[in-house]
């Protein structure tokens, strides 16, 4: 960011000096709002003070928030998600007034029924047959509305045979009702029984670590489950969340890059029957290859975990997140160990969950300390090369030798051949 926020300034102080020198206008491009908002005048001291915003706070929630939506009609065109989406007071409130709509719609016209009929002005009449028996204003008419639609049925009020009008209204309001309960209590069972609540039982460690793990280097959280029923074929997944510029000087915001915590080997499918530590083991092929522990802090990145699974008991699936930022991963740290065998069973400590201790850990990259590794192998494989040379050579002038001897005893012999001829 700071890069760019520089090739920003410069290309502001080229377009400054074109305009005095030609009057032609030269057209700034148009830069990111980020970089609009944080053009600095000491560009240093600005990225030193920055402060990293979350992009998924700790307990999970994104901080994302959509602007500028235009095609608002896509909400409705999916009602029953956008009601189960809702907040709980808005839920509350629409279960409510959708109920009351419908019995004062229904009770109104059960009203004009009886108002057009005439059975307002025979009120005690016992030779008029009414369209509904008992019924003499608009609240008893409301009240036989949410008997109808309820099937309460107090069997004071009651529909008779001598009015089709309301026969067929009965029909339509006991369809329409059936429906809107369908609906309505379809809408609070699927909210009422949402995993999200069971994600606030799966419990993230607060820090994040690195340190050495079998002779690597390696990145390391904790992941728990406080219940007894389990997440079945849970599974761990992680990302980098960093702005960066590409090659041809693009700003790509917010970019994400995947962690590999054990997909290739299937660790990243976990048995969480007690906290577990995942680790992602920095090599070539991870983002933190080229990161020391005095560039740690100067990073501008976060980590963001995904731990989802489903949930043993509704077979729902449940997605909990959390995320780490620069501050909060510690170099040079482990967990403590929570896991101890009592009389029969293994106990877990969770007052020990977000525990660390220090431990000795290189504060170079995982880049420097292959390179030193490499170093220091070199002078063994130049000695080992030199030794097979040196053998080599040693055989050679072995075979020279016997070569020559051998040329000496046949010369001799020819030598005695000559002589006895003679």
């Amino acid at each position: 960011v700071c890069l760019f926020l520089m090739a920003a300034n410069v290309l502001e102080e080229d377009s400054m000096e074109q305009d005095i020198e030609s009057p032609v206008t030269i057209h700034q491009p148009k830069l990111p709002k980020q970089a609009r908002e944080d053009l600095p005048k000491n560009i240093n001291k600005e990225c030193a003070k920055r402060k990293i915003q979350r992009y998924v706070r700790k307990d999970g929630k994104c901080n994302v928030h959509h602007g500028n939506v235009r095609e608002t009609y896509r909400y409705l065109t999916d009602i029953f998600t956008t009601l189960v989406d809702l907040k709980w007071r808005f839920n509350l409130l629409i279960f409510v007034m959708v109920y009351t709509v419908t019995w004062l719609f229904f009770g109104m016209i059960w009203w004009l029924i009886a108002y057009m009929r005439g059975d307002m002005d025979h009120i005690g009449d016992s030779t008029w047959t009414p369209c509904v028996s008992n019924l003499n204003g608009f609240v008893s008419a409301f009240l036989f509305s949410i008997e109808t639609e309820t099937t309460i049925g107090y069997g004071y009020r009651v529909i008779t045979d001598k009015c089709p009008e309301g026969i067929i209204l009965l029909l339509v309001q006991s369809v329409l009702g059936s429906i809107v309960n369908a609906f309505m209590v379809g809408c609070m069972f699927v909210k009422i029984s949402q995993p999200k609540k069971r994600a606030e039982t799966l419990v993230f460690s607060t820090n994040a670590v690195i340190s050495m793990r079998d002779g690597k280097l390696c990145l390391m959280f904790r992941v728990g489950d406080l219940r007894n029923s389990h997440i079945v074929e849970a599974s761990i997944r992680a990302k980098l969340i960093k702005s960066k510029q590409t090659k041809e000087g693009e700003f790509i915001p917010l970019n994400q890059t995947d962690i590999n915590v054990g997909y290739y080997t299937g660790d990243d499918r976990l048995f969480l029957v007690s906290p577990l530590i995942i680790s992602h083991e920095i090599n070539q092929q991870s983002p933190f290859w080229e990161i020391s522990k005095a560039q740690l802090p100067k990073e501008e990145l976060e980590i963001v975990v995904i731990l989802e699974g489903m949930v043993e008991a509704t077979g729902m699936t449940c997605q909990a997140r959390s995320s780490y930022i620069t501050s909060e991963i510690l170099w040079g740290y482990r967990f403590t160990p929570v896991l101890t065998l009592e009389d029969g069973f293994y106990e877990v400590d969770y007052n020990s969950f977000h525990e660390t201790y220090e431990t000795n850990t290189p504060v170079y990259s995982a880049k420097e300390l292959a390179e030193m590794a490499s170093r220091a192998e070199l002078p063994l494989t130049w000695s080992v090369s030199s030794k097979l040379d040196q053998h080599a050579e040693l055989e050679t002038e072995e075979e020279e030798k016997s070569q020559e001897d051998q040329n000496e005893r046949n010369g001799d012999v020819a030598n005695l051949e000559n002589e006895s001829k003679v």
